[in-house]
């Protein structure tokens, strides 16, 4: 069981971290929880801190890695978050660097020389990383002085956003000597907590825990019965303020339909999502962060250490899958103290999105296994299916759906029995769109060299490449070119649609021991208490959206958070009111009378 206690403070040490503070973040002193935080992690003790969306987190141990010798490594789940991360502390005057799949090897070679040097002070990684490569043993060697583990709830399967490459931190934090390491996280229940602790093998950890409360959030939920009352709702919403506002959508698809419907609602918004190429996500970021666009929709990754302290209203366009992760974005708003709002658009049906989610995330045993014959079956001696995830996910998609094979290939390569790995740089799948009589008219004199690229390929692989085949560019005929040569000649006959290619991304390599047909050891039990504990994490969210009771005493129930009380003034059911508020500066009529935030 964890033991929350205070920590005796040792105000000499503070004295060093609150110098450092005001020197190079310009604060003149922690929040009350932080110093608990912060000397814990000066005390040399293992540590888990959770504090609240808005509490200052990266500040608990950034300041005391500034004040100690040698390398503190942070890991870090996203990619946009470790770079918006260092891209902040670079512009404090602070030596911290990322090394993530973003960089070519030599710029990642250079970065892990600084940290040898001694140059670094801290350095970002994903968990992936920390495993790939030399990575681990090239930070043996360097000495690791501090271990942060960000987003820590992503250790447990009892979390909401469970990932297989966190749970294998405990593994290589052992590999590295066992470093002193603080976990840190906004959303961890009492049961996530233990699970941490265990999981990362926490030494007499000291637990801090904040209160969950952000006083300044009042929040409300408003029943729809469509998605054009959500944009209506939404688009009265926005227009009831003139303040910095971010909307939630659930998938990259709605982040784009509700920008639009706000952009024609007059509604200066911008969309940002993951499937934008960097230079939009830039541009939209940029836009927002500099008051040229005062709405972003976004998917639920935008917002995690990005420092924007003046939004004023966040709604969600749809119900988030857990409590967890809802607390956490509405969390955005209002992180300078003021009085913000956050609304729940809410749908029943919503809840029928989740579960299609749910179920494609947890295969049954029967895709799982089916997903495991074929790649037996398709592996060559070396135990590798020359395939990628999506490829296979696709061949198998008319018997079991895409999703659910990928999620099957996701449950094997955490069983250990099979690995993603990088393929050739040679290999691509080639459809055959053009007819013979169409190659034989247009592919002749200065064209030649195109057909006989084409042949090339048939002679390879035969009538398959009408639906597309796999081929390695590099043992094709020498008098070819070669892959440099062969490239521009895919590219020139994709864009006159001859064919239609693309790189292969990965291949899987089987265990050996796949050889013996019984073998597959996956732990069935721990993929039905997964399923059990999001489908749990869903019925919470739905009792919220429902609940006839204080909006805020549900909320620090489930964190466990024991300054709860039954009753606030900050949530709609509280209020008595039945129409949404609008964000705060602004005064609407409720039930006959004008009541402001």
């Amino acid at each position: 069981m964890i033991t929350v206690r205070p920590l005796s403070v040792d105000y000499g040490t503070l004295d060093v971290a609150r110098a450092r503070l005001l020197a190079t973040f310009g604060y003149p002193d922690f929040r009350p929880p932080q110093i608990r935080a912060v000397q814990a992690v000066l005390s040399g003790r293992d540590s888990l801190v959770v504090l609240p969306t808005g509490g200052g987190k990266s500040l608990c141990y950034q300041v005391p890695a500034l004040i100690r010798d040698g390398l503190t490594v942070v890991i870090s789940p996203l990619i946009s978050l470790m770079k918006d991360q260092v891209d902040a502390l670079e512009r404090k005057g602070v030596s911290a660097a990322f090394i993530n799949s973003t960089l070519s090897v030599r710029e990642a070679g250079d970065r892990m020389a600084r940290a040898s040097e001694g140059s670094l002070k801290m350095l970002y990684l994903a968990p992936e990383r920390l495993e790939a490569g030399r990575t681990l043993q090239q930070l043996v060697a360097i000495g690791v002085s501090l271990l942060a583990v960000d987003e820590a709830h992503c250790i447990s399967e009892w979390g909401h956003d469970f990932r297989p490459s966190y749970r294998r931190i405990g593994s290589l934090r052992e590999r590295l000597g066992s470093p002193q390491t603080v976990a840190l996280t906004a959303t961890a229940t009492p049961d996530v907590r233990l699970d941490i602790v265990r999981q990362l093998a926490l030494r007499d950890a000291e637990v801090v825990v904040a209160g969950f409360d952000r006083i300044n959030l009042t929040y409300h939920v408003t029943p729809v019965r469509s998605q054009a009352e959500k944009d209506t709702s939404a688009i009265g919403l926005l227009r009831a303020t003139d303040a910095p506002a971010i909307v939630y959508a659930p998938t990259r698809k709605a982040v784009e339909r509700v920008t639009a419907v706000l952009v024609r609602g007059r509604i200066r918004a911008v969309a940002y999502h993951a499937g934008l190429d960097d230079a939009l996500r830039q541009r939209a970021q940029d836009a927002f962060m500099q008051q040229r666009a005062r709405v972003i929709v976004a998917t639920s990754a935008f917002g995690m250490g990005i420092d924007k302290p003046d939004v004023r209203l966040v709604v969600h366009h749809s119900m988030p899958g857990t409590l967890e992760a809802y607390y956490q974005e509405a969390g955005r708003a209002g992180r300078d103290g003021k009085p913000s709002t956050c609304v729940l658009l809410h749908a029943y049906p919503d809840r029928f999105t989740h579960e299609f989610f749910i179920d494609g995330a947890h295969p049954d045993r029967a895709t799982v296994e089916q997903t495991w014959t074929f790649l037996r079956a398709h592996a060559n001696r070396d135990g590798v299916v020359a395939q990628g995830a999506d490829v296979i996910a696709h061949q198998l998609a008319s018997a079991l759906g895409d999703r659910k094979v990928s999620a099957a290939l996701r449950v094997l390569v955490a069983a250990g029995v099979c690995r993603l790995e990088a393929a050739s740089m040679g290999r691509v799948s080639v459809r055959l769109l053009a007819t013979p009589e169409r190659i034989a008219a247009e592919l002749s004199g200065a064209r030649a060299v195109d057909r006989d690229v084409l042949r090339a390929f048939w002679k390879v692989a035969g009538r398959t490449l009408e639906d597309g085949a796999v081929i390695d560019l590099t043992r094709l005929p020498r008098h070819l070119g070669g892959l440099m040569a062969l490239v521009p000649v895919l590219e020139r006959l994709a864009a006159q649609q001859f064919v239609t290619w693309r790189r292969m991304g990965t291949g899987v390599r089987l265990d050996p021991r796949a050889r013996h047909p019984k073998w597959l050891p996956v732990d069935w039990s721990a993929l039905d208490r997964r399923r059990r504990a999001d489908l749990r994490r869903l019925d919470a969210m739905q009792r919220y959206a429902q609940t006839r009771y204080c909006r805020r005493a549900f909320v620090l129930r489930y964190f466990g958070d024991p300054e709860v009380r039954s009753r606030c003034v900050a949530c709609d059911r509280c209020l008595g009111t039945t129409e949404v508020l609008p964000p705060a500066s602004t005064k609407q009529s409720v039930r006959g009378r004008t009541r402001p935030l």
